[in-house]
């Protein structure tokens, strides 16, 4: 791994970093989120927090006055939305990592939240013994195992994506990527 670090800190930036997309990238991620320094804007914990804190009852209430049963008017167009959308995110998965674009972490994550949906959804709405053995196998053995390793993929990338900015750190000992106000990568010794 040092040895890694170690060669990446000293090859020009077009091999560090890749395509111009992905250095683009970096670039932008490293001047937005400085290190340990960066926080949210005030407003994301208090509104978020209280978004979770009202769903609290707004559950209890559902569970309490919804009827078990409901039938749909389109049920159909529902689920066939929702397989499209899923099929759209899982070839957006191998688009990406095909390119080696940084949109694989984002597409890898959301491609592992409908999985999880679709496999809950499908357990819960079946309506036949059949089918909620059906349902099982496939959340168990497909949709579950998809999803774990979607969200292994994107930390995979993100771990990736992140190794240049800290092998070209000062704080690594190595060089750094400075950009010019000329617009010029330079590499500064730390």
């Amino acid at each position: 791994m040092a040895a890694a670090v170690a060669s990446a800190a000293v090859m020009p930036a077009t091999a560090v970093y890749g395509n111009r997309r992905q250095r683009a990238f970096v670039r932008t991620y490293v001047t937005t989120i400085p290190s340990t320094e960066w926080r949210p804007p005030r407003w994301v914990i208090p509104l978020f927090g209280l978004a979770g804190l009202v769903l609290v009852p707004w559950v209890v209430v559902l569970a309490v006055l919804l009827p078990s049963d409901h039938l749909a008017a389109h049920w159909d167009v529902a689920w066939a939305g929702f397989d499209v959308a899923l099929a759209v995110l899982l070839v957006s998965v191998a688009l990406a990592a095909w390119r080696r674009s940084p949109w694989l972490e984002g597409a890898a994550t959301a491609a592992a939240t409908l999985l999880f949906v679709d496999a809950w959804f499908d357990v819960l709405t079946s309506s036949t013994t059949a089918e909620l053995v059906a349902s099982l196998i496939e959340a168990l053995l497909v949709e579950l195992p998809l999803a774990a390793l979607c969200l292994l993929l994107a930390r995979d990338t993100e771990r990736r994506l992140l190794r240049p900015i800290v092998a070209a750190s000062p704080s690594a000992g190595q060089l750094s990527v400075v950009r010019g106000d000329d617009g010029v990568e330079r590499r500064e010794a730390a």
